[in-house]
């Protein structure tokens, strides 16, 4: 925090950090006082745990606003090594479990009215970007080779049935499921 504050004093920057691995509102709260301490005006947290995102009201509360680390928290909802390809079904962010959690802390972050943004490689696929949107995310992270068909696809559909392709998708008992869901609102609601 030392080095960044520093770097960014005789620069004009819209600066903000963000803490990963945050599991508890007093974790989220020092982590905010010494950033702010040293002038980092925008501070955050990834929600990448079980803990944080379920106590996404109060842990948020303590910052200006939260990323969903969507690797790990599916790793850590799931209890599942996302690096064993025998485990697809247990490591995919599709899967309703980690769905119902990302939407129980952007609800949380929603009510707070805090910007909660998603981090890592699902929002670049653009029907989950859609069904991420429906859960309550306000920002997407992606490369920047994804961006272009993720804005595309985005364009061709509403909010609400961004919201409604989430609904059904949360209702499933599997990841192919919920994205079969999703998928078939999604599709048969485009413009």
């Amino acid at each position: 925090l030392q080095a960044i504050a520093e770097a960014a004093k005789d620069i004009e920057i819209d600066l903000w950090v963000m803490a990963p691995m945050i599991n508890t509102p007093a974790e989220a709260a020092d982590f905010a006082k010494r950033a702010r301490e040293l002038g980092i005006k925008q501070v955050g947290v990834m929600v990448e745990t079980p803990a944080a995102a379920l106590h996404a009201d109060k842990v948020l509360a303590e910052v200006d606003f939260g990323s969903f680390g969507t690797n790990d928290l599916t790793q850590y909802v799931m209890a599942s090594d996302r690096l064993d390809s025998r485990l697809s079904d247990m490591t995919s962010t599709w899967h309703p479990a980690v769905l119902r959690i990302i939407q129980i802390a952007a609800q949380a972050a929603g009510q707070l009215i805090k910007p909660i943004g998603v981090c890592g490689e699902a929002a670049a696929n653009p029907y989950l970007a859609a069904v991420l949107l429906g859960l309550g995310v306000n920002s997407l992270s992606m490369a920047p080779s994804a961006i272009s068909e993720v804005r595309g696809f985005l364009s061709t559909v509403d909010l609400a049935t961004c919201q409604s392709a989430a609904q059904k998708a949360i209702t499933a008992i599997s990841a192919e499921e919920a994205e079969k869901f999703a998928k078939e609102i999604l599709e048969g609601n485009a413009k």
